[in-house]
């Protein structure tokens, strides 16, 4: 379950019975007047309104008609929760989770939240499907978890509706339901959720729960993409890259490839690299493709460790260097990557970049040579070398 911060909107108490005084206050809010706000809602919040002693909590957090001071923002809300205000219990939560005013205490958190939504309160029902989920505050429970973002979702909260869609599509504590997780993430997207709006865009691109739809897919990648998600824009370069639903731009798959790139996307990085590389959507650049390689290299990228230490063999964009291309193709050769495991087996045949050791070219031209991504081309090369050298032996 991926972690979704909490949302941080406070909740002003909009109806107190019959109290002209109250709602004076609430005009004056409304239209800006928050020192009038504030003297009306004080001399009912000393009186003991509830209500009253919330919104004073949220001009205390908020600094409206008076100073921020968290402290006296603790002290109202704590008035009216205990009186049993759910908006009171929502903000009082958020403030022992922030730890301002209060020392940090998700426990208190957990204890404020839960009374709220048990009256109902759909924010604060989100908030404990979190605190399940990543076990803040609370044991972690991904039944409960369940629970209660369904309770939200049911209510509207585009993050729950995510967060619900993301179980529903892992089969945690329910069965595994693509349809339902179509369905969670639909409502979550139309209400503007980035993360679900990414996620409904793989779901038409691979039908699952949904018949597969190219358009659909692009459509949605675009929305998140358009909010600056870098995996979408990724996703988005991906599809005007190979032509999926659209025609075929390299011109707009670089452009997309680098605003995730500048974002710091791995596979982004990687990508751009690549049409730099090859003079795709851009002029051929050496430099800036190796500048990429390596950004992409250094976050664990297995391809852009195989590209990298090529460049260093070929001294293409950066100085040959031959103990660097070892470097690169070693880490991506231990994560499997099969023409990275064939050069790593020559440079230890050949004593480039490496001292030579006959024994770990054998170890490395036979892990090629098995890797079920091998194709003909690295089977034929590692059969030669394995025959030529008498690699058996050692």
């Amino acid at each position: 379950m991926k972690k979704i911060h909490l949302l941080f909107l406070l909740y002003l108490s909009v109806i107190s019975p019959t109290n002209a005084d109250f709602k004076d206050g609430l005009d004056e809010y409304s239209k800006g007047n928050f020192v009038a706000a504030f003297k009306e809602w004080h001399l009912l919040a000393n009186k003991g309104d509830a209500k009253a002693q919330n919104n004073l909590g949220v001009m205390y957090q908020n600094g409206q008609g008076i100073l921020q001071e968290y402290k006296e923002a603790v002290k109202w809300y704590t008035k009216a929760s205990e009186q049993g205000v759910a908006s009171a219990q929502y903000n009082l939560g958020l403030l022992y989770a922030e730890g301002k005013g209060v020392l940090q205490d998700y426990v208190e958190t957990y204890k404020w939240h839960r009374k709220a939504a048990e009256k109902g309160h759909a924010k604060a029902q989100f908030s404990l499907g979190l605190m399940y989920a990543n076990g803040k505050g609370a044991l972690k429970d991904d039944k409960e978890a369940y629970k209660w973002f369904t309770k939200a979702a049911e209510q509207g909260v585009a993050k729950a509706q995510y967060n619900l869609g993301l179980i529903y599509a892992e089969g945690k504590e329910v069965l595994q339901d693509d349809k339902q997780a179509y369905k969670w993430h639909r409502k979550a997207a139309n209400q503007g959720d980035v993360n679900a709006q990414y996620n409904l865009a793989r779901i038409y691109k691979n039908g699952k729960g949904v018949v597969k739809d190219y358009k659909k897919a692009y459509k949605w990648f675009t929305k998140a993409a358009n909010q600056g998600d870098a995996k979408a824009q990724y996703s988005l370069g991906l599809i005007y890259q190979y032509g999926e639903g659209v025609l075929q731009d390299y011109r707009q798959a670089y452009k997309l490839y680098r605003e995730a790139a500048i974002q710091g996307d791995a596979k982004a990085q990687y990508s751009l690299g690549l049409m730099y590389a090859n003079g795709k959507g851009v002029l051929k650049d050496d430099k800036e493709a190796y500048k990429w390689y390596k950004k992409s290299a250094e976050k664990g990228n297995t391809k852009a460790q195989y590209n990298l230490g090529w460049m260093y063999v070929e001294g293409k964009g950066v100085l040959q260097d031959d103990k660097k291309a070892y470097k690169w193709y070693k880490k991506s050769a231990e994560k499997g990557h099969a023409k990275a495991q064939y050069n790593l087996g020559w440079m230890y045949a050949n004593g480039e970049g490496v001292l030579k050791d006959l024994s770990k070219a054998k170890y490395w031209v036979k892990k090629s040579y098995e890797n079920p991504k091998s194709d003909n081309l690295i089977k034929e090369k590692s059969k030669v070398i394995w025959n030529e050298l008498k690699l058996w032996k050692y």
